[in-house]
């Protein structure tokens, strides 16, 4: 049951907005009672937590999938996350990274599911800093920060149309970025 409910918010959560969705609709849409929610999860605040949990555990079983397979190549690694990250963008319905449009939708940084939201954004900073150090660039935390930036920038952009587009100029910016981090 709690999975059922989990799932139903979650695809209704992505596809409309957090604020957009009530406790009642996942009931309705879900065909569970409302006292069984709220018996899985305390509040909605603790649904929408649960739900940024579960698409965080997704996006890094997809990240670690890839660097598993690449990670002796960092440069090969980063191609091939751009590879899956740019599929995510050209997906029939993508509304952007579910952290960001929860970050945007609750601006108290003590919110439960702001926290993950922070948590997962500092984790992709982390983890693109390893790539970019692997790699031996110079100053691999401002590169990080930067790839991280222009990530996000691909994820929010994407939903405004032409995702394809989007993901080719995720490549290329990444590419342009790398090239002046070696430069110096």
């Amino acid at each position: 049951m709690r999975d059922r409910i989990l799932e139903t918010a979650s695809a209704l959560f992505y596809r409309n907005g957090v604020r957009a969705v009530g406790v009642d609709l996942i009931v309705r849409e879900s065909g569970i009672a409302k006292t069984s929610l709220y018996r899985h999860f305390a509040t909605k605040d603790v649904l929408v937590a649960a739900f940024l949990k579960e698409e965080d555990g997704d996006f890094w079983r997809h990240w670690d999938a890839v660097a598993a397979k690449h990670f002796d190549d960092p440069a090969v690694e980063l191609d091939a996350h751009l590879e899956w990250i740019g599929a995510r963008l050209r997906r029939p319905g993508y509304r952007g990274c579910p952290q960001l449009n929860v970050a945007a939708e609750f601006a108290d940084p003590q919110h439960p599911a702001r926290r993950v939201a922070v948590a997962h954004k500092e984790e992709m900073r982390r983890r693109l800093t390893s790539i970019a150090g692997r790699m031996g660039l110079p100053r691999p935390e401002e590169v990080g920060a930067e790839l991280a930036l222009v990530f996000d920038g691909a994820f929010m952009s994407a939903p405004l149309g032409g995702g394809e587009r989007i993901a080719a100029t995720l490549k290329t910016s990444v590419e342009a970025l790398l090239k002046a981090a070696r430069s110096g």
